[in-house]
């Protein structure tokens, strides 16, 4: 049995788990003004020129590996697939304060039971599964709507996915799950709905996008944590075209039929072409009780940039150097106490957040 060794060290480097990938890469230069980091993943020599430009030092940690890893480190930032959970159980055995952006649905509930029965009801290393959209940008997002509406009753979010965009391998993984129905809380309810249904036309960021359905932790979390009645999250692209071509793959059925590893490479390819940048755009319409508003997040340097905004933001939560005393044990991203200031820092780095108006749907 592998059996990973991470300690608690506050004075050490944070640990960036796929810390030279494409999301990673944006993180370690955000981060390397404030912490020294250590950047682990299956091949090391790739980071060699990134160590040098953020002085960082880079260890090999393959998670398909069972050779066991051992460091100590002030913080653990998963920027990679845990299959197996390894990082996680790892930093809950040496009291690692552990940031996650990279669970799908399933996953991230998974690991709540994991961190749920490690922790019981005593003071522990906080664990922040950040994982909604973006790197918790989208719940951090709603958590600043429902201060501002006095709760949170309803959130639909629409994601303008840019095909131009760079983007890592992991970044089409949702592919992987268009072919499995999900459940999703609607006027307080829970029921099964199948991804890429319930399309629409909606204005983000004045660019008219065809979305539909798409699982999202964010649709898990934020009914437990905000109390929020319906929660909806659909995601389209910037091309047209390849929005119908999607779709009419959803309606016929293809990702049930295509799904397991043989269909794998093909599932992606229709998806992951990566370009040399874009922008990343998503709308919030949300409702409480003193009201409705609007909100477009828009990142210029695109949705690698953002996730890493996201892990950025999760990092500095989980430390308590975000003006707010560390959580201890389990803590989702919109849990925050001075929900109030998420805009302000999301425009920090450089991620406006404007109010929209109009519903925001328009004629398909």
């Amino acid at each position: 049995m592998t059996l990973d060794q991470l300690s608690h060290d506050p004075s050490g480097p944070v640990l960036l788990l796929g810390g030279y990938g494409t999301v990673g890469a944006e993180l370690a230069r955000a981060a390397a003004p404030f912490w020294p980091l250590m950047l682990a993943g299956r091949t090391p020599s790739r980071a060699a020129e990134l160590c040098r430009e953020t002085g960082a030092v880079a260890r090999r940690w393959d998670l398909a590996d069972p050779e066991p890893f051992a460091a100590g480190v002030r913080a653990v930032v998963a920027l990679v697939n845990d299959p197996a959970d390894r990082a996680l159980e790892a930093a809950l055995r040496g009291g690692v304060p552990y940031v996650d952006v990279t669970r799908w649905t399933a996953r991230l509930q998974r690991a709540v039971a994991r961190v749920s029965l490690e922790n019981g009801a005593g003071a522990a290393a906080p664990v922040l599964l950040s994982s909604g959209w973006m790197g918790g940008v989208v719940p951090l997002v709603a958590a600043a709507l429902a201060e501002r509406l006095g709760g949170l009753e309803s959130l639909d979010t629409a994601i303008r996915y840019d095909l131009a965009d760079r983007a890592g391998a992991d970044s089409v993984e949702f592919m992987d799950r268009l072919g499995l129905a999900y459940e999703v809380t609607e006027g307080g309810l829970s029921r099964a709905v199948t991804p890429l249904t319930a399309a629409r036309t909606v204005d983000v960021g004045g660019e008219r996008t065809r979305v539909a359905r798409i699982d999202t932790p964010e649709q898990f979390s934020l009914p437990l944590t905000l109390g929020a009645s319906s929660v909806t999250t659909r995601i389209g692209f910037s091309s047209v075209g390849a929005t119908r071509a999607l779709i009419g793959l959803g309606r016929v059925g293809f990702f049930r039929w295509a799904s397991g590893e043989r269909w794998q490479p093909a599932r992606r390819k229709l998806l992951y072409a990566p370009g040399e940048g874009g922008t990343a755009r998503l709308r919030l319409d949300a409702s409480g009780p003193r009201g409705r508003a609007s909100w477009t997040v828009t990142d210029p340097a695109g949705q690698a940039h953002l996730t890493a905004v996201g892990a950025l933001l999760g990092l500095r939560r989980v430390l308590g150097e975000d003006g707010a005393p560390a959580p201890a044990g389990l803590v989702f991203p919109e849990q925050h106490p001075r929900a109030g200031e998420v805009v302000g820092a999301l425009a920090d780095l450089g991620v406006a957040v404007e109010a929209t108006g109009g519903a925001g749907e328009v004629a398909a």
